[in-house]
């Protein structure tokens, strides 16, 4: 079996991914919370982990890995966006949700198993609240319970800080109702105007840390084997699931693996509305960029490291992709039953998810277009969907009307040219029309699906005439 290899944020080092049952591997990914439009910062977390997912069901099989990623419907932020926008919760949650799904489908990541709400758990939330606080780990104070951290003596051991050393270097809320400034909030009283559920401690709604603590719990177990996100979420976010999971439920470890992947940049800055550079995937989307481009720039770096989104990346992401779809246009992919990716692209990605190497790989199959076809669809590429535009962009460029009606006309001369010449063996006369096209600005694209001539720069259409 393929020894599957990951840096492990808790212990700092990479090490040898040994899952508690290799018949049921579990992994939790921390979701967005569902106010708005996710940005491409909050995509990359999501192709990361799908591709980790991928992996992990063809080394233990389909049927044995559970892949668990919440949404948080329960925030103050989409409070804020209902109260500004005069639209209820459920309609901006519900709305917000469905974007997500099809934004993130359209990188060509897939569902997990589970996408628990946590509007669905609130239940197990307040008993998880209630064995904190009969345990000595939590209290309850004017409507608020409040988790006692120097309560919890490996309190940091993830993030690498010690309790002082938090106080002192972070910006911590000090409330009369604390009984330590480190203290985080588990449950807090709603107002009638605002989501709120009846509780032993007045009406009103969990904090964000203890969601993911009772939906990880409920579904996957007091241990389980990965826990994913951002790095951004390392401290106070997932250290507190930590704490809060592992004082709830001695029994368990929480989780044995931590995975986190690094931020986002634009063009070299931190992605930001003042600077102008901030995007949503669907801004990109409308903006012409496919979805499968936005992947490809993703895995192009390692998740660890900082990723760059840049134009030029982009431009060259998409010119990879055009030349796997010419390559491909005409073949049918393996069904996923039978193909068996070949140990190389598995070994690049067993060992720390270096998808940098594996879409090296793939471009080293541009002379096995078959091979190609489906390693890229392993990897989430060349989708049907994908493919299917590509066709069609296909025909309306090399076989359309208007401004390109020349270029379309010529294109299907020179195919027939192309397909005679395929037969007699003598290129002379395909290669001579391919020189004149190109000198006069066309760039000649010859697939196997047949020719598509683009106006390039410098296209003038003079030197044109009499050509053929």
């Amino acid at each position: 079996m393929t020894t599957i290899k990951l840096h492990n944020s808790k212990t700092r080092k990479k090490e040898v991914f040994e899952p508690i049952d290799a018949n049921n591997v579990r992994m939790y990914v921390c979701g967005p919370t569902v106010y708005d439009r996710a940005h491409i910062g909050n995509a990359r977390p999501v192709v990361v982990f799908d591709v980790l997912n991928r992996l992990l069901r063809h080394v233990y099989g389909e049927d044995h890995v559970t892949y668990v990623r919440n949404f948080t419907d329960v925030d103050d932020k989409i409070n804020a966006r209902a109260a500004e926008s005069g639209r209820s919760i459920a309609e901006i949650t519900g709305e917000t949700t469905q974007w997500f799904l099809d934004d993130m489908a359209a990188l060509g990541a897939r569902d997990p198993d589970k996408m628990p709400r946590a509007t669905q758990y609130i239940p197990q939330m307040v008993e998880m609240i209630e064995k904190l606080i009969a345990d000595g780990y939590a209290y309850a104070k004017d409507g608020h319970v409040l988790f006692r951290v120097r309560a919890y003596k490996n309190y940091g051991a993830l993030s690498g800080r010690s309790v002082d050393d938090m106080i002192a270097g972070a910006r911590v809320e000090v409330a009369p109702y604390k009984e330590d400034p480190m203290d985080f909030v588990l449950w807090k009283p709603s107002s009638e105007d605002l989501p709120g559920w009846d509780s032993p401690w007045g009406r009103g709604r969990p904090g964000w840390h203890i969601e993911c603590s009772a939906m990880s719990y409920e579904l996957l177990g007091a241990s389980f084997d990965i826990h994913g996100g951002g790095n951004d979420l390392m401290f106070p976010h997932h250290e507190n699931e930590v704490a809060q999971s592992c004082c709830a439920h001695p029994e368990g470890e929480f989780a044995r693996y931590w995975l986190h992947n690094e931020m986002l940049q634009v063009e070299g800055k931190k992605m930001s509305k003042s600077l102008g550079n901030f995007f949503t995937v669907r801004d990109l989307l409308d903006q012409g960029f496919p979805g499968e481009v936005i992947r490809f720039v993703f895995l192009s770096t390692h998740y660890r490291k900082p990723m760059d989104w840049t134009e030029k990346k982009a431009a060259e992401a998409e010119r990879k992709l055009r030349h796997w779809m010419d390559v491909t246009v005409d073949l049918v992919p393996t069904s996923p039953e039978s193909f068996v990716p070949d140990q190389k692209l598995i070994d690049a990605l067993a060992d720390d998810l270096n998808t940098h190497l594996a879409l090296q790989y793939l471009g080293a199959l541009h002379s096995q277009p078959q091979k190609l076809l489906d390693h890229a669809r392993f990897l989430g590429f060349l989708s049907e969907e994908s493919r299917d535009e590509h066709r069609n962009e296909y025909l309306s460029s090399s076989f359309g009307s208007g401004e390109n009606a020349e270029l379309a006309e010529t294109a299907r001369k020179l195919d027939s040219i192309r397909k005679k010449a395929m037969e007699t063996k003598d290129f002379s006369e395909v290669d001579r029309i391919k020189a004149a096209l190109i000198e006069a600005g066309v760039e000649v694209r010859m697939s196997k699906a047949g020719v598509e001539l683009l106006p390039a720069s410098g296209f003038d259409a003079s030197k044109l005439e009499g050509l053929l």
